[in-house]
C-alpha cells in the first residue's frame, strides 16, 4: 500500500477497480483546513484523463508494472504491432491506447511494452529520437538560432516547433517527454 503523499508522476496505482497512472501530482494547503493532494491522473485502461484530490494519508494499493524490450513492427488499420525482441512473441495494441508514442516511432524502432499482469497497458518510448523533416516553410537568409521559430512536420506526422535555419529533409533529436526540438542530428 502507498499513501496519497508518495504518488508521484509516472506512478500506477489501483483504485475501485481502475488501473491508474499519476500524469501530474501536487501538495495543496488551503489557508483553512487540511492538506490535499491534487492530482491529474489517467485510466490507463480507457485512456481518459480526470482531475482530482486525495487526503495525503488516503492509501492504494500501487500496481506492479513490469516492462520487456520490444521492437515496434507496424501498423495495420486500428491495430499496432509489437515485437518481444527477447521471445519474438509478437503483440497487438490498440492504435487508440498507443496513439501519442506512435508520433515518436518508426518501423523497427526499439522500445519497452509494460505489462499489469498479462495485460498490456502501454508503450515506452525512448527520451530522445532521431526524425526527418518531412515539411516545413523554407530558410529565411540571415535567420539566427535566437528567432521565434516556426513549424515543421516530421516523418511520422508530429509538428514541432523548430529553428528558421531548418530545412526539409534534415534530421532532428526530439524530445519525447515534452515534443520538443532538440537540435539537429
Amino acid at each position: 500500500m502507498i499513501e496519497a503523499s508518495k504518488l508521484r508522476a509516472g506512478m500506477t496505482f489501483e483504485a475501485e477497480g481502475k488501473l491508474i497512472r499519476v500524469l501530474d501530482a501536487s501538495h495543496h494547503k488551503p489557508g483553512k483546513g487540511n492538506t490535499i493532494m491534487r492530482m491529474k491522473l489517467r485510466d490507463v485502461r480507457t485512456g481518459s484523463t480526470f482531475d482530482t484530490t486525495y487526503r495525503p494519508d488516503e492509501k492504494f494499493e500501487q500496481a506492479i508494472i513490469e516492462t520487456v524490450p520490444a521492437q515496434y513492427l507496424y501498423k495495420m488499420d486500428d491495430t499496432a504491432y509489437f515485437m518481444n525482441t527477447d521471445t519474438y512473441d509478437q503483440y497487438e495494441i490498440p492504435v487508440a491506447n498507443v496513439e501519442q508514442e506512435l508520433l515518436y516511432i518508426l518501423e523497427n524502432s526499439d522500445v519497452k511494452i509494460q505489462f499489469y499482469g498479462d495485460e498490456v497497458i502501454g508503450v515506452t518510448v525512448p527520451t530522445t529520437v532521431e526524425l526527418t523533416v518531412t515539411e516545413t516553410q523554407p530558410s529565411i537568409k540571415g535567420a539566427t538560432v535566437t528567432g521565434s521559430g516556426k513549424p515543421a512536420t516530421l516523418e511520422t506526422g508530429l509538428v514541432v516547433n523548430v529553428p528558421d535555419f531548418i530545412e526539409v529533409g534534415q534530421k532532428l533529436v526530439i524530445n519525447t517527454t515534452e515534443g520538443t526540438y532538440v537540435s539537429r542530428a
